[in-house]
């Protein structure tokens, strides 16, 4: 497997893995399919009924936007992408469960459903189950830190290191 995506700020860091490589890939091809349904259910919504149910249609909207961005920045994987990963699959982590509770709870708090109502249900819970798989394969692929690999810079400890002039 390549190790790619090193950091330069930590150069005893090991690189971390690809986030769109091997079971990446797979994760990837999901989120595309996820992101691509609701992107045209919302579309679909907002043009044609969004006065019916503003809330619930916006939410739509939203998790598709979610979708897509967490799509690009599973796929791209570098350093920057996987800062935008964790915040956009944390935040569809949240989202679904917090809007799934709420539409079971109060099964008309939202007027129609969303792609996040019955926590996924309409979509397979794949919405349930996905944020959670993406962030265990974020850290799953996360940069490994070095135990006892000192940085270029660092002083010694004297206790440790004899003193040139003894």
């Amino acid at each position: 497997m390549t190790r790619a995506d090193a950091t330069p700020a930590d150069p005893g860091a090991t690189p971390a893995r690809r986030t769109g490589s091997g079971f990446g890939r797979l994760l990837v091809t999901v989120y595309g399919v996820l992101a691509f349904a609701a992107l045209g259910r919302s579309s679909y919504e907002l043009a044609t009924k969004f006065t019916e149910a503003p809330v619930a249609y916006s939410l739509s909207t939203l998790s598709a936007v979610v979708y897509v961005i967490a799509t690009l920045a599973l796929a791209k994987g570098g350093p920057r992408w996987r800062v935008v990963a964790w915040v956009t699959v944390a935040f569809e982590a949240v989202g679904v469960v917090a809007v799934g509770t709420a539409s079971v709870v109060a099964p008309d708090v939202f007027g129609e459903t969303t792609v996040w109502s019955g926590l996924g249900q309409g979509y397979g819970y794949i919405p349930l189950v996905l944020p959670f798989v993406g962030l265990w394969w974020l850290w799953h692929t996360r940069p490994s830190r070095p135990h006892a690999v000192p940085r270029p810079g660092r002083t010694h400890d004297s206790s440790t290191t004899p003193h040139p002039e003894a």
